[in-house]
């Protein structure tokens, strides 16, 4: 089995079967795999079918290979390479949510002093 594929491989199968904790990828005529629920996608995935179906052809990276209980681990989310432009809108974005984080920090922190001010005022009566 770890003659025709590597760990880290990415490799292109066909969804054989579905289950709620993951889909079953053929690799080969004598090889399949697992791609658990968790490595779909990026985000939280309540329903597996919402991603994909009997029959699909998907690219999927090898995880682990194990040779004792013949048991590959594949991952579709990690055999997508994530691009330059993703990775610039996603630093985009982080930085926008700093921004918004520090305009609401300081909103927060100019209100609690007004309030503490006044506190003082009314306790210095």
């Amino acid at each position: 089995m770890s003659e025709k594929f590597q760990v880290g491989q990415i490799v292109e199968g066909t969804v054989n079967s579905i289950k709620p904790f993951g889909a079953f990828i053929t690799l080969d005529e004598s090889t399949q795999g697992l791609v658990h629920i968790s490595q779909i996608s990026q985000g939280f995935l309540k329903d597996i079918n919402e991603a994909v179906s009997v029959g699909d052809k998907v690219k999927v990276k090898i995880l682990s290979i194990d040779d004792n209980t013949k048991k590959i681990s594949l991952s579709m989310k990690d055999a997508f390479e994530k691009t330059p432009s993703d990775t610039t809108v996603n630093s985009a974005q982080a930085s926008s949510n700093k921004d918004r984080l520090e305009d609401m920090l300081k909103d927060f922190l100019k209100v609690s002093n007004e309030k503490q001010a006044a506190l003082n005022k009314r306790n210095n009566r």
